[in-house]
């Protein structure tokens, strides 16, 4: 389903052109059929001549419902602009289609009604004047249709233009991470809270578990519709009323966001680009009293120019703004700013980065990767996709970075390995991302838990003590007269390996290994220690601590008296 929106002036025809158009009429409050004015977002559905889903979203035109319409645009990519053949251009026609521009709504329809109250000059008239204002927007060119939904008039040929606007927009891209905007927040009769929006993104399912920000309100999703139809799933770009279980409606507002716990990073702070309308008659600094619209939320945030100390009219800049509380957002998302103060609206942009590490006086944001990596040194592709929603693959390992943050950390652990000299660092010393590394430096080895210099000698490696225990195999002599010391390094780089308090040379744990393994072939149901001893000749001195070796190893498992094969069990 495509959602489409309304826009223009108060009382040019808005909500009797989707009532004409869908049969239902979107002003659903008392006051709104009391007053003849739309007050708050209306919702509308129909099917098209080629048989595609429409919603409608109808918008308040009135200045004074101004934070109603843009709770209602922020989710569409197309729009219906509504001007009356009898009036002509107004402010608010002026306000809405900069506000459609600034939300990055690049397709559209021009729909000049009334056209029953004018004549043939008259509309030739409006519809000049129209192109006029138009010109040089996203709506230069697009189909103007005249219509009365009074007479009828024009309505199949809206139908028809509808048709073609929908196959000429761009769905918005699918990160597959659910986000609905919250629109209207109401509790049903019987059912609880019930929230509706635009789905931006991913699926939502019933019983699935979501979380509602902000606050961090958990909720299971009980049951879903769309365009009046009760459906097990949704999918992105389409109207959407949730039936939300565990929480009540007065802990939920339009503005609030239902996503997938744990998918999305939240943040209280966010860069972005500002594009300063051209009608402003002031520059923008950080001294004001700002809100911004994003999503269908409206949010006093305090404001700071990057780069300068002021955006003048017409200009295009970055900003850094600050939220009162975390939301859910990503770069490219879309926001409005008006100045509550002057009760006007100072431009829009996109977001570019949703939680800066530079300082305000050295920061210069973009939406790239490349610049988000520079910054920080080393992210994972998880950290990516949560900070851009893009997956990538990584450089090394889970980890993304540049070629020179990865040169600097390999010549850093060669250097320290170097000073530890030929005993070598343990390989616990070393994090993830220098682990990562390690498998690609030529001048280091890992070997038995230790990192050494690739040239280094073990100075262990011919101590005396190694082969006796060799020569003793399954049954070695005590280790009493060895220096504390020496054999405390032999265990560190797995010379010798102590159980029980006996020392075995490493190579009979392996031999070990292959006596279990073939007494498991011969034995399908596992093998006792007594047949273990037997075979290896040790006695139960010895041949106990080699089966807790070989059990803790994971060579073996222990399932009551009989020993079975584990999953480094080697093969026969």
């Amino acid at each position: 389903m495509t959602v489409i929106a309304t826009a223009g002036h108060v009382d040019h025809g808005k909500s009797s052109l989707v009532r004409s158009l869908t049969g239902t009429d979107p002003d659903r409050l008392e006051e709104e059929k009391r007053r003849g004015l739309t007050i708050d977002l209306g919702f509308a559905h129909t099917v098209l001549p080629s048989g595609t889903e429409l919603s409608f979203i109808d918008v308040p035109g009135h200045v004074k419902f101004l934070r109603n319409m843009l709770a209602g645009v922020g989710g569409v990519s197309a729009c219906v602009f509504v001007v009356a053949a009898t009036e002509g251009w107004k402010p608010q026609s002026e306000e809405h289609l900069r506000i459609l521009e600034l939300l990055g709504i690049s397709h559209g329809i021009i729909a000049l009604t009334k056209v029953d109250l004018v004549d043939d000059e008259w509309l030739e008239l409006a519809q000049m004047e129209v192109a006029d204002h138009v010109e040089g927007t996203f709506l230069e060119g697009a189909p103007m249709v005249s219509v009365s939904s009074t007479s009828g008039t024009g309505l199949d040929a809206m139908r028809r233009e509808l048709d073609a606007l929908i196959e000429r927009s761009t769905a918005a891209v699918d990160r597959k991470r659910p986000r609905l905007w919250l629109d209207r927040v109401f509790a049903a009769k019987g059912s609880g809270t019930v929230g509706t929006g635009t789905l931006v993104g991913g699926t939502l399912q019933n019983d699935q578990l979501v979380s509602i920000e902000p606050g961090g309100h958990s909720a299971r999703v009980r049951t879903i519709q769309t365009a009046g139809n009760t459906v097990e799933q949704i999918g992105a770009g389409n109207r959407v009323a949730v039936n939300l279980a565990g929480v009540d409606h007065t802990d939920v507002k339009r503005g609030d966001a239902v996503i997938e716990p744990g998918r999305w990073r939240l943040t209280e702070r966010f860069d972005a680009s500002l594009r300063v309308l051209d009608a402003l008659d002031h520059d923008v600094s950080r001294r004001g009293a700002y809100v911004a619209y994003i999503g269908a939320g409206e949010h006093a945030v305090k404001l700071r120019v990057l780069g300068v100390q002021e955006l003048g009219p017409g200009t295009t800049g970055a900003v850094r703004l600050f939220l009162p509380a975390a939301l859910p957002l990503l770069p490219g998302d879309r926001f409005v700013l008006r100045e509550s103060g002057r009760d006007e609206t100072v431009g829009g942009g996109e977001v570019l980065d949703i939680d800066p590490v530079l300082r305000a006086s050295r920061a210069a944001p973009d939406r790239s990767v490349e610049r988000l990596v520079r910054e920080r040194g080393w992210l994972t592709v998880d950290q990516i996709e949560q900070l851009t929603g893009e997956v990538i693959d990584p450089v090394i390992g889970e980890w993304v970075t540049t070629s020179e943050s990865l040169a600097e950390l390999g010549a850093a652990i060669v250097e320290r390995v170097d000073e530890a000299g030929p005993a070598g660092l343990d390989l616990a010393a070393f994090d993830e991302r220098e682990r990562a590394v390690l498998p690609t430096l030529d001048a280091v080895v890992v070997s038995n838990g230790l990192v050494q210099p690739a040239d280094a000698v073990d100075p262990y490696e011919d101590h005396p003590a190694l082969a006796d225990l060799l020569a003793g195999g399954f049954a070695p002599p005590s280790l009493g007269d060895v220096d504390r010391n020496d054999l405390r390094e032999l265990v560190r780089r797995g010379h010798v390996v102590q159980r029980d308090g006996i020392g075995f040379h490493r190579d009979a744990i392996d031999a070990a290994a292959f006596v279990a393994a073939e007494l498991l072939a011969e034995h399908v149901d596992g093998f006792t220690v007594a047949q273990f001893r037997d075979a290896t000749g040790a006695s139960r001195k010895y041949a106990l601590p080699l089966v807790a070796e070989l059990d803790a190893r994971g060579v073996t498992r222990r399932r009551d008296d009989l020993r079975i094969g584990g999953p480094r069990l080697p093969p026969v």
